[in-house]
């Protein structure tokens, strides 16, 4: 995915770790945003952290958590 990459991870870990906080307790999209935060707060690039959540189980919060990153990459 082209994207013009103007938020750093820092700042993704922020609004993903602010979605987390107003998730429902136990829901998948708690479990997603907080994959994206963790990893986001601990991968220096975009790129670092997509690969990180290639390997994230299960398959149903990698994904979800793939297009959270990149959809919080471009707004």
């Amino acid at each position: 995915m082209s994207t013009s990459k103007t938020r750093d991870n820092l700042d993704l870990a922020t609004t993903a770790r602010e979605m987390a906080d107003q998730a429902p307790a136990g829901s998948l999209e708690k479990a997603v945003a907080g994959s994206v935060a963790v990893t986001c707060a601990t991968t220096r690039t975009f790129e670092e952290a997509r690969d990180v959540l290639g390997g994230v189980v299960p398959i149903e919060v990698r994904r979800p958590a793939i297009q959270l990153l990149e959809r919080l990459a471009v707004e």
